[in-house]
């Protein structure tokens, strides 16, 4: 299992450790914005800017869910913005199954 995963459509799909959830990244531009830098490597990716997701927390939607990350050498870097547990910390991505 690798930590990244290519996705039809000029993808890239990572197991986000924060939120629990599955991020598709869009790496080719001819696919336009948002794109992302990557390594190629899906072992230890690295993805340029940061990612930031956003959901809604409940039904009426008058609250959201944060996630917002840098990924380097297949490490995730969660900032003081997310709104799960994990804000501050620097974890290894989850294997993409």
């Amino acid at each position: 299992m690798s930590k990244a995963e290519e996705v039809q459509g000029g993808g890239v799909l990572i197991n986000c450790p924060g939120c629990g959830m599955y991020h598709a990244l869009n790496v080719d531009p001819k696919n336009g914005r948002p794109c992302w830098e990557f390594n190629n490597d899906y072992d230890k990716p690295t993805f340029k800017p940061s990612l930031l997701v956003r959901w809604p927390i409940n039904d009426e939607a008058k609250s959201k869910g944060v996630c917002h990350s840098f990924i380097t050498d297949g490490n995730i870097q969660f900032l003081s913005d997310c709104t799960h547990d994990k804000a501050g910390m620097t974890l290894p991505l989850n294997e993409v199954d």
